[in-house]
Formats: structure tokens, sequence, C-alpha cells
């Protein structure tokens, strides 16, 4: 039956609802003369006029109206009347309340109600209006307002619809029939309490014959006992719900259940293999990992979690076995040292279990299982080994160079048993103190030890295999060195003592002690006396206390600063080991002014330069060092004046009188006379009271007058004179550098028979010469003499 089907049949039992007696509208009016009240009075108004009731005339029972009505005019309602309608056209009906005017229309003369659009009872399942009677033309109520309701009758319009698509459960493996997994929940839009159009029903469609599902609950259980989830883990199950309780014509909706098996620890693990071998070198390291076994287990999670551990060894201790939790991998550790030559393989027996056991499937056999480890030791060529970890040798500082002081040993531990050679680490030995045979091992001291210097020496002794140098191995020694009584015992503090001027003899005036780098076994054992040098003319003794201490004594009356202000008392300190050691010891005593109590009161300056430890030669050596650095000061200062003075020349163009630059406008400028041209022309010209113009004058320094030379024999007097002149210019020069400079003059001198070859001052007219007298210069112008030479008939042919 199709949905039209089942709207037409809803209709159809709607109207006869309507029409059957008692569900009609129907036209009531009642009304009385006045209200009484209780005691049968009657009721007035303020002006003593008797009210009268009219009580309601009209009313209507619900009305009923089919959703979802697919019909082309609107759907009729019902009708309203009133008993005060004469059918004459004065009474107007009027609708109002939900939906009045928009969804429901009313004819306001007939009273007949329509429904103008179709309605959903699932949008909205009943509407409540209020309808009233009034007078057209007056608009008066001619009955009071009256409420009434529009029920919307329900249809089977809405399938069911589940609240998840889809649903995810979770059931363990190998639960047992009728278990619960999950409930599914439909819901139906439609009126329940109207019909079956809400009832719904479960069923499944997919998922037999594992599950099953309550057709009424939607409780989903399972149906199939022993379901493994190592086999199937995953299953989609499909549910549908119908309404109308299940009966032809309902609708209906589905949902998808995804079910997943969770896991149980319903499997033991086991080894994939009964013997496993590894091969381990020798020299591995301890905390090493020697292999890495693994049991299979079909389970996950906390189920597959295995513990291994060594049920037996050939080697106790050698080995131990720790679970990785990330892997669950059995990881084999050593624990000992390997070494090939002592065993050269291992056997071990281990067991895995799980740590999780499920009490429920103990029937299915032993959680655990064994397996055999082989572990094969590798031969290394290893670094010799040395007999002890460390060495402790001793030697008397005063041994000579040379003497062995102990050896060390070590071996090959490889089956091949190559030699070996020994050397010292010099990094250990930076002063080369020790050496080391290189065959035997024998250590042997190079320079002489002094105890007092280092008690202890701590170096390394290297073991190196001929065969393979690159095998090595160390071993600390420890050289301790023995004390030998080679130090002279001495004062132990530099002491400061003094005599007043009226000590009187056998006063004690300082108590000394000695000390000694030595430590004999027995301990310090030290003797005082007087210098035998001094013990005839001494003004003091020293008395022995025999507790590593003395006194020194006065041996007469009255001391007089004046005469001697200082006294040295040599005092002879020696040491009871062998052999003996003795040193002398000065003792300076001052002579000093003193109170009554001997406090000491005032000294003299000799006194005090001596206990200040200065001599009158170092004090005049200081005074010297303070002159003359006095004197380096002030020449110094005197050199930085002289620095500020003009240099002599000023920039790189500035050439003295070779060169000078100046601007030249032309001929008769007053500026052209800062160099005389006339000078490389006619020295004998020069003026004498020009200044010149490229430097600063200097009128302070008079000019050093340079000894005039008597004129030689020779035609050069006048370039000698030249040359003095210039030479008195530079001395008198204030700027000139205090270093030898070199000055060069363009002038070739006066008297020349060949006169100046310069053209300056050249005749402009040829004339007559006579160049008979190159002939006379020698053959360096012979070439000259015989083109100028000779007379005119000469040239003329």
């Amino acid at each position: 039956m199709d949905r039209r089907t089942v709207y037409v049949l809803m209709m159809l039992w709607a109207m006869a609802h309507l029409s059957s007696p008692g569900q009609g509208l129907r036209t009531v009016r009642r009304t009385t003369g006045g209200r009484k009240g209780s005691a049968g009075l009657t009721v007035q108004d303020a002006n003593g006029v008797p009210l009268r009731r009219s009580k309601r005339g009209w009313m209507w029972n619900q009305f009923f109206l089919l959703e979802e009505y697919t019909g082309t005019d609107m759907q009729y309602v019902g009708k309203l009347h009133s008993d005060s309608d004469r059918g004459d056209g004065s009474v107007k009906y009027v609708l109002t309340g939900e939906g009045a005017g928009t969804l429901f229309k009313i004819d306001e003369k007939s009273g007949d109600i329509h429904a103008t659009k179709r309605l959903d009872r699932e949008e909205k399942a009943y509407y409540i209006l209020h309808a009233k009677a009034v007078n057209r033309f007056t608009n008066e109520a001619l009955e009071g307002e009256s409420e009434f309701i529009i029920k919307i009758h329900d249809i089977n319009d809405n399938e069911p619809r589940f609240t998840k698509d889809p649903y995810i459960a979770t059931v363990p493996e190998m639960s047992d029939i009728g278990t619960s997994v999950i409930q599914v929940t439909a819901t139906d839009a439609d009126d329940a309490t109207y019909g079956n159009s809400a009832r719904v029903v479960y069923s499944i469609l997919e998922g037999q014959p594992y599950f099953s599902v309550d057709p009424e609950t939607g409780l989903i259980k399972t149906a199939l006992p022993g379901m493994d989830r190592e086999v199937k883990e995953n299953y989609q199950v499909v549910i549908q719900a119908k309404d109308m309780a299940g009966q032809m014509g309902g609708l209906s909706g589905t949902t998808t259940v995804s079910i997943v098996l969770s896991d149980v620890n319903d499997n033991p693990p086991r080894f994939t293999k009964t013997l496993y071998e590894f091969r381990v070198p020798e020299s591995i390291e301890l905390g090493s990992t020697v292999g890495v076994i693994r049991a299979m287990d079909a389970d996950i999670g906390q189920n597959a979690e295995m513990d291994y551990r060594i049920i037996g060894s050939d080697g106790p201790g050698m080995f131990d076995i720790t679970t990785n939790r990330s892997t669950q991998d059995g990881m084999i550790v050593l624990r000992k040292p390997l070494d090939f030559e002592r065993k050269r393989q291992y056997s071990l027996r281990i067991q895995v279990e799980n740590v999780h056991i499920n009490p429920r499937f103990y029937s299915v056999g032993p959680f655990r299982d064994e397996a055999t480890i082989k572990i094969i030791v590798e031969d290394v060529d290893e670094p010799p080994v040395f007999e002890r970890a460390s060495y402790i040798m001793e030697v008397k500082e005063d041994a000579a160079r040379n003497t062995v002081i102990g050896s060390v040993s070590a071996s090959d531990p490889d089956d091949k048993n190559s030699l070996v050679r020994y050397s010292i680490d010099r990094r250990t030995d930076m002063d080369r103190v020790f050496n080391i045979h290189a065959g035997n091992g024998s250590v042997f001291i190079l320079r002489e030890l002094d105890r007092e210097e280092n008690a202890w020496h701590n170096i390394s002794v290297i073991a190196t295999e001929f065969n393979n140098p690159r095998q090595i191995s160390r071993v600390p020694i420890y050289i301790r060195v023995l004390d030998v009584n080679d130090n002279a015992p001495t004062f132990a503090t530099n002491y400061e003592t003094f005599v007043c001027e009226n000590a009187k003899a056998n006063q004690r005036i300082q108590t000394v002690s000695a000390t000694d780098p030595d430590e004999p076994l027995g301990g310090h054992r030290f003797f005082f006396t007087l210098a035998q040098e001094a013990a005839g003319k001494a003004n003091f003794s020293v008395r022995d206390n025999k507790d590593n201490t003395a006194w020194i004594l006065t041996r007469r009356n009255n001391y007089n600063s004046l005469q001697k202000s200082i006294y040295h008392v040599p005092v002879v300190i020696s040491d009871g080991e062998f052999p003996m050691q003795s040193s002398t010891n000065t003792l300076t005593i001052r002579v000093c002014t003193c109170d009554r109590e001997g406090n000491m009161k005032l000294c003299n300056a000799e006194a005090l330069t001596a206990r200040a430890g200065l001599s009158t030669g170092a004090l005049v050596a200081i005074l010297l060092c303070v002159i003359i650095l006095l004197m380096i000061v002030v020449l110094f200062a005197a050199l930085r004046r002289q620095r500020k003075k003009e240099p002599l020349i000023i920039s790189k163009e500035d050439v003295r009188d070779n060169v000078v630059s100046y601007n030249d406008e032309g001929g008769g400028e007053e500026d052209t006379q800062a160099f005389d041209i006339g000078t490389l022309r006619n020295p004998e010209a020069i003026e004498e009271s020009k200044q010149r113009r490229d430097i600063v004058p200097e009128a302070f320094y008079p000019p050093v007058r340079r000894p005039v030379l008597p004129p030689s024999r020779d035609n050069n007097g006048d370039v000698r004179d030249f040359i003095n002149q210039r030479l008195q210019e530079n001395d008198s020069d204030p700027t000139a550098p205090p270093y030898d400079s070199l000055a060069t003059y363009a002038y070739e001198g006066n008297g020349s028979v060949a006169e100046s070859l310069s053209s300056l001052e050249s005749v402009t007219t040829e004339g007559d010469q006579d160049y008979n007298y190159l002939s006379e210069w020698g053959p360096r112008f012979k070439k000259l003499a015989d083109m100028y030479g000779g007379d005119d008939s000469d040239r003329d042919s």
C-alpha cells in the first residue's frame, strides 16, 4: 500500500468521525433573567438595575485536520455558527489566534474555516484559535469570544532515523554467545500515541551469523562462539529499523555498526627457532649487546608482552638478558670480559613467558617457550697486558744516574705471543728524568733527583707489540723519592735582635730555632753552638736548650752604641742525621737605648739602616739612579721643544736651491724675487743682505764664520769661495736638519779657459774665436781640436 492510498484512508476515517453524533457543530443559546446570590437575591448594578447575564450560546468541539494534504483546493476544516445568526447577513465571524489569516481563513459571513497550506504535524501538532461573532454594522459582540483547537491528524510520513551512523563498537574475541556488543536506537518523528506510525522494530540485514539484534531494544549481541581476532578482526553489521511495527507498508531506515574484536591473551609466545647462534669478538666492551632474539606472539598490546630469562648457562654470570618493552625483543648483554684464549664458546638456555596471563585460557597450553643460544667467541689481536694494574717504585734522592729503580712486565695475550717493546710516555715525563729499557722493562733515572723539589713522580709506561705497533697498552708508575740528609739546617726566620746599652751579663736577648727541608724518620734534632772563630772574642754566647732551640746570652755588662752599634754573632746549627749537615748562620744584634724595663727606645741611624738591609753604597747607587732619571726627563723635554721648529723641507716639492716653485705673473712683479737667478750666472754679484723668502728668517742665530782658505794655484778659487759661502749659510740656518745632507749647485765656476757652457749670458753675435787651446786639453778633446782648431786656410780647404 503506497503513501497516497494511506492518505485517502485517513481522510475517510476523519470524515466519518467528524460526521458522527457529538462531533459536529451544535448551536446552543441559553439566557437567564439575572444572577442571584447564594441567598437567592438578585444581583444589581450601581443604579439598582438588576443584572442580566447572557450565557454563551455557541461552542465547538476541537477540529481535526489531516497533515500533508495533497489536494488542489483548500482543505476544509469546519464551520462556525451562532444562534444569533438569522441568515440576514448581519452577523460577522472573526477568527484570531495561531495561524489565523495565514494558515487558516474563515468566511466572515458563513463561518466556514479552510486551511490555506499543507500542514506538517511534526512541525506543529495543533493550533489554538479564538472566534467571536459581532454585528456587522455596529461591530458589537453578539457572542463572547470562544477558544477552540485544530488538531493535526498524523499520517506515517517519517521513516525511522538512527541517532548515529555509523556506530563503532568493540567486543572481546572468543566471547560467549549472547555477549552484548552495543545498543542502537532509531527515532520516528510520527505520533507515537496514535496508531503504529512511530512503533519501530529492529532487524539485522548484514552480519549473520556472527551477530544478532533484539527487535524491540536494538541491542546487538554475539551469535557465534569462538570468534578469533587473529582470524578476523573487523566486522560490518547493517541494522534496519522499520515503523508500523514492522508491518508491510511501513517506512524504514538503516545504519552500519563497525565491530572490532579486541584482543585477549589466548596465544602463547613461541620462538621461531630452537637454536640461535651468535659470533662475538673477544674485544667487545662490557654492557654491549651480544645478540637479539624474539619470540612470536599472535596477540597484541599487553597481551603480547613477554619476559626473557636465562635458565641455564655454562658461563655463570657471563651474560644477562633483558626485554625491550617497545619491541618485545630479548637482548643478550655481556657482563664479564671475554677471552678467546680461555674459553671460545658459551651455551645458554633461554625461556620466554607472557607477562599477563588470562586464567580463562590456561587450558590452551603453557604460555612459555624455550630455546638454546650458542655464543662463539672470535679471536682479536689484543694489546699487551701488564702483570699489574699499577706499579710503585722507590729511589733515594742521591741515587746516581742510570740507577735501575724497578721494572715492569707485559705480555701478548694472543696465541702468537708477540714480543713487547717498552717506552715512557713523555707527556708524563716532560723533563726526561726517567727512561726504560725497551726490551726488559727496567726503569732507570737520567737526572739527579731532589726529594725536596718533587717527592713523587707519576709516569706512564707504554707497551707495544713488535708485530703490530698499533696494539699498545699503558700502565701508571708511581715513583717515590726517599729522603737523604743533604740539607743543612738554618734559622727558622729572620730574627731582629737588639741588646740594651744597660744590659747585664748572661742576660737572654733572643731565642732562636732552626728548620730543615729534610724529613728524618725519627724527627729533627738540632745542635746550636757559637762559631769557633768567634768564641775567643765573643761579646755574646749561645746556649743549646736540647729542644731544637737555643738562647743568645750577653757575656758582659753595658754596651755602647757610639762605640759599636751592630754585632754579628755566627751561630753554627747541626743536625743529628747521617751524614751530619751543618751551617753557620749570622745573627745581627743592634745596640739600642732602653728604659729600665728593657724596652727599646732609640737606635742609631746606622743600626736603622742595617735593619732596613741597605748599606751606604746601596743608598749612593739609588741616589745616582734618581739623578740619571731626572737628566733623561730633561733631555726628553728639550728634544720635544726642538721638534716644534719648522722643518727644513716642508713638502716633497721643496729641493732647496735647485728648484723653487712660485707663481710668476710676468716681468716687473715684485714676487719674482723669491730666488735670484743671477747667482747662478755670477756668484760675486750675490746680495749679502737679501733674505730668502722660502723660509722663516732667524736673526737670533749669528752666522758661523769659517776660516777662508788661501787661494790655490789652480783656477778653482771661485768655486771654493762659492762653496764656502754656501756652507756658511747652511751652518747659520737654524732650521737645518740634525743630520748630514747633500746640497747641489748649478755653478760651473769662473776663470775657465772654455768659459761657461751654459747658454745664459751667451753672446748673441758670432765672432772670431781661437780654438787652438783645445789641442792642449788632452786626447778627450782631440776631436774638437781637429774640428775647430787650426787656421782659416785649413778650414777653407
